[in-house]
């Protein structure tokens, strides 16, 4: 598993953005196809919004790649 930190100060960040910050996509559009497509998931749950906001402790898996949010 996969961990990506938030910068200091901030709470959360959005479902897309970690998708791609990550590498498991190339492009916010790539992003949102997928996360549309239900291929996502959120703690063991499908996904289907890009904004979701994630929080420390929150795990997002792609195509068998799991980030923690921490």
């Amino acid at each position: 598993m996969e961990s990506f930190k938030l910068r200091a100060g901030e709470e959360f960040i959005r479902l897309g953005q970690v998708l791609k910050a990550a590498g498991f996509v190339e492009s916010g559009a790539e992003a949102k196809e997928v996360i549309q497509d239900g291929l996502v998931t959120v703690n063991g749950e499908t996904e289907t919004r890009r904004g979701r906001k994630l929080h420390p402790g929150d795990i997002a898996s792609y195509e068998g790649r799991e980030i923690e949010i921490s």
